[in-house]
């Protein structure tokens, strides 16, 4: 369809939105109910179009992803099953082969939705980036994250952003995307990005998520502070690990005010893609922290001052689906206006918040010299109490 959509408003920002019904065509088998289920983009796009935002966009359809571009991250094998499973032959054998793998399911859908995802992420990154558009918010599913080179993992089939991220980076370099800066905001260590960028300094990766020393999912070692890079990409992969729930609205602009802004000054990336899980949002089952809508309006607003505004946001996690609707709503009212909604947020972040904060600054700075400076005590010491935290 590639239709522009009413956009009368010639002072506001081209925002793309993409959008294909034929991703809710992956769900459990059995029909079992599922956290990563269908009515997560549903719910979003319902709330799009009933606010008059879809009016203000330019709407884009899904287009599958070529598999040449998909094996610029994950190895010919994953790609063969992922093609492959949603096929008659494998009608008996898709449940056991799911059951191998990490929070995984199956079904007849499961193919085409993950190749919609992985070129619908790779469509709008490529308007973003010649200017066709400003920015655009990819509504996929299923996410990508996790989605590791040689197998599927925790919901993720393709990784959508890394596809497209390489895609700029080695396939379309006239474009003039020479650095990304990819934000991970979802409740998850974004593992599988992390992993494909490991010593690629071209690519800033940037996870904020609970990690809980280790022991929240995926549960391993690699979202911890001392997972920096390798070789020419050491420094330029940054987590920040939350040690607990209930961090909010104030620990994640604790976050980029005291990190990520000062390196993204210093990086200057060319464009920037969010991966954009809202399970760090208030009320979702699987995240316990409590971001608002407003919370995410005021980071991504922080973001837009980058790269001349080139940013393009990428659903990824997100599973209370009256959250998760509000907050993708206001980031697109971001996107579209360019000031956060309307909110405020008084509250301090939490002890534990400004520890992993210096922590972080203090392995980083050799690297970054903006980070090089101790964060002043009259700063640090104004800490929430725990009954002031509200989930």
């Amino acid at each position: 369809m590639a239709e522009e959509a009413g956009h009368s408003q010639r002072n506001e920002r081209r925002v793309g939105l993409v959008y294909d019904e034929r991703m809710c065509k992956h769900a459990t088998p059995d029909g079992a109910d599922h956290p990563e289920c269908p009515d997560r983009i549903r719910v979003i796009w319902n709330k799009l179009c009933n606010s008059g935002f879809t009016d203000r966009c330019v709407v884009l359809d899904g287009k599958e992803a070529e598999d040449k571009y998909i094996k610029s991250v994950h190895s010919k094998t994953h790609l063969e099953l992922i093609r492959k499973i949603s096929s008659k032959r494998f009608d008996s054998q898709r449940d056991g082969i799911a059951s191998q793998y990490n929070s995984i399911y199956f079904n007849k859908g499961s193919s085409q939705a993950a190749y919609l995802a992985a070129g619908a992420v790779i469509e709008a990154a490529e308007k973003v980036a010649k200017g066709e558009l400003d920015s655009a918010f990819a509504i996929v599913r299923p996410p990508g994250h996790h989605a590791e080179e040689n197998e599927p993992m925790g919901f993720c089939l393709f990784n959508n952003v890394a596809v497209a991220a390489s895609y700029l980076l080695n396939e379309r370099a006239e474009l003039g995307i020479h650095r990304i800066l990819i934000v991970d905001w979802d409740v998850h260590h974004g593992n599988a990005t992390q992993k494909m960028f490991w010593k690629d300094s071209r690519v800033l990766f940037f996870s904020v998520h609970r990690h809980d020393f280790g022991c929240f999912y995926p549960g391993t070692k690699d979202g911890d502070l001392s997972m920096i890079g390798e070789g020419p990409g050491k420094g330029y992969n940054i987590n920040v690990p939350w040690e607990q729930g209930r961090c909010g609205d104030p620990d994640y602009f604790a976050a980029w005010d005291h990190i990520l802004i000062p390196v993204a000054k210093e990086f200057n990336p060319d464009m920037i893609i969010v991966s954009a899980g809202f399970d760090a949002a208030v009320r979702d089952p699987l995240g316990g922290c409590c971001i608002s809508p407003y919370g995410y309006s005021v980071l991504l607003r922080k973001l837009m001052d980058f790269a001349q505004g080139k940013i393009l946001l990428t659903l990824e996690g997100g599973y209370n689906l009256e959250s998760l609707a509000n907050s993708a709503h206001a980031c697109v009212q971001v996107l579209l206006e360019e000031k956060p909604i309307d909110g405020s947020s008084e509250a301090y972040p939490l002890e534990s918040t400004w520890r992993v904060i210096e922590n972080v600054r203090q392995k980083l700075s050799v690297y970054w010299p903006s980070l090089a400076n101790k964060l002043p005590k009259r700063l640090t010491s104004q800490k929430a109490l725990a009954s002031q935290v509200i989930l």
